[in-house]
């Protein structure tokens, strides 16, 4: 199903249960309410009718039990009825009989008499014998535990002024069914004609809301199927903002493909050219060998051997940058002192720097302790301080320094030379696999690994790794950062 009808259908079910709610609740409030009381007064008026006897010597018996308090023939007719008979006073509402015995004698009734309830016309004739000013009376009344009442009754005689037998049943509720009889005809109209314009307005805004969704991502799945051919496709950032969310992540994806290929042609590139070299030099010596056409075969084997060390080295970086990488490489990290591993590392390669007419300047007082591993770490400072001296002529300096940074919470590393130094456009690629800047392309060419394994090494730590150098000829600074989780504890213990 189509995002459009989706929409519709999604709207038409809202029009659907909107509708049904609304005609559900109007239903059970028609229902909750009391039904019209017209036809109880009508049954009512009918019983209170019989209750008065016919004849006046009927009559005037009845109004002289009345007098004596005697209601026995109320109480007996409200049983055999199935209704119930009071006798109360309309001017002070005061009860002097009650059949369900709710109200005692002189207790005061909630008694209304409807002023509205319609005439029963000829009906009360017969009560005129004796009763001459006998009135029909209708009204509701209440009783103290919330049950509601509808009444019908005489006024007993002009001499009992404003007192009256009544008649009573409990107010009725109109049934489900009842309720439907009598308001469905006028209900079902207006819900219809209601629906059909909630299915109009429902088609315009899922046709219009539709256009607005579906046009953006249709051109997203365009850009989709291009991306093989171009992975540097943009697609327009429109709509509403989810599809302008997932435009922004599907351009952000292409740019990053983009970097990814550009990354891998690179690499190819820079194994190709760093694998052509070496293998060159070893076929070409090999076959200087083989056909007595080397001068010094010791020489020559001299440079197989060194170029087949080259490749191995290339061998084992790839494999260890791959390892890492995929998080597979095992570390076995433990506290330590990063200024012990700098020691290690510079007395190892002191003679170097002298062979080299290079001074080291070492700064390394003890730092707080950090976890790591120490061969991964020792490593890394092999690397930077073998490239410092690698890279800085005789005469240069190479300082290595350690200090606490509280700023980050960490210990730095700090490795200065005063050699060549890195032009600007390749100190944001320095970290690149096969990397090299082109003047460091000869007899003295690494691998273009180091550096990259370097900075995998110190983030899997959960540290940093940065380079800054004011151009060629000018040196360069490596600086590692380090996390310490317990240097706050030691700083202040040593009172840093």
């Amino acid at each position: 199903m189509s995002l459009r009808n989706r929409l519709l259908a999604s709207y038409l079910l809202l029009i659907a249960v909107t509708l049904g709610v609304i005609t559900l609740a109007l239903l059970l409030l028609l229902d909750a309410q009391p039904a019209p009381p017209e036809a109880t007064y009508q049954r009512l008026y009918v019983l209170a009718q019989s209750l008065l006897p016919r004849g006046q010597q009927g009559q005037e018996s009845l109004l002289a039990e009345f007098r004596q308090g005697d209601f026995s023939s109320l109480s007996d007719f409200a049983a055999n009825n199935g209704v119930r008979v009071l006798v109360a006073n309309l001017q002070d509402n005061r009860v002097v009989f009650d059949s369900g015995a709710t109200y005692a004698q002189g207790e005061r009734a909630n008694i209304s008499v409807d002023l509205y309830a319609p005439p029963l016309g000829g009906m009360a004739r017969g009560a005129n014998a004796i009763l001459p000013r006998a009135e029909v009376v209708f009204g509701d009344l209440s009783d103290p535990g919330g049950a509601e009442w509808l009444f019908a009754g005489y006024a007993i005689s002009r001499q009992e002024i404003g007192t009256a037998f009544l008649v009573a049943d409990l107010r009725p509720t109109a049934s489900l069914q009842q309720t439907l009889r009598e308001f469905g005809s006028s209900l079902l109209r207006p819900l219809l004609q209601s629906a059909l314009v909630g299915f109009v307005i429902a088609l315009g805004l899922a046709a219009l809301i539709s256009r607005s969704i579906v046009r953006p991502l249709q051109q997203l799945a365009e850009g989709m199927k291009t991306v093989r051919a171009s992975a540097d496709m943009k697609v327009p950032v429109s709509g509403p903002p989810e599809v302008r969310a997932v435009a922004e992540g599907f351009n952000r994806m292409s740019a990053e493909v983009t970097v990814a290929q550009q990354a891998q042609r690179d690499f190819l590139a820079n194994v190709s050219h760093d694998l052509k070299t070496p293998l060159t030099s070893i076929q070409g010596f090999s076959q200087a060998i083989m056909d007595g056409a080397a001068k010094d075969p010791k020489h020559a084997a001299s440079i197989i051997h060194d170029e087949a060390a080259r490749l191995n080295r290339m061998v084992v970086e790839l494999t260890d940058l791959a390892r890492i990488q995929a998080g597979r490489l095992s570390m076995r990290t433990v506290p330590l002192d990063i200024s012990q591993i700098v020691s290690a590392v510079i007395q190892r390669l002191t003679v170097v720097a002298q062979q080299k007419g290079v001074t080291l300047h070492v700064e390394t007082p003890a730092m707080p302790p950090i976890n790591g591993d120490g061969d991964r770490l020792a490593q890394v400072l092999n690397n930077l301080i073998g490239n410092a001296i690698k890279y800085t002529p005789a005469g240069g300096h190479v300082e290595v320094s350690t200090r606490v940074n509280l700023a980050v919470n960490g210990v730095e590393v700090v490795v200065r030379d005063t050699g060549v130094g890195i032009p600007p456009q390749d100190l944001p690629r320095i970290f690149e696999r096969f990397y090299q800047v082109d003047k460091v392309r000869g007899p003295e060419r690494g691998t273009g690994l180091g550096l990259a394994i370097t900075r995998e090494i110190v983030e899997a730590h959960g540290g940093r790794i940065s380079v800054s150098s004011e151009g060629e000829g000018r040196g360069a600074t490596f600086t590692i950062w380090l996390p310490s989780p317990q240097m706050t504890t030691l700083v202040r213990r040593r009172g840093v």
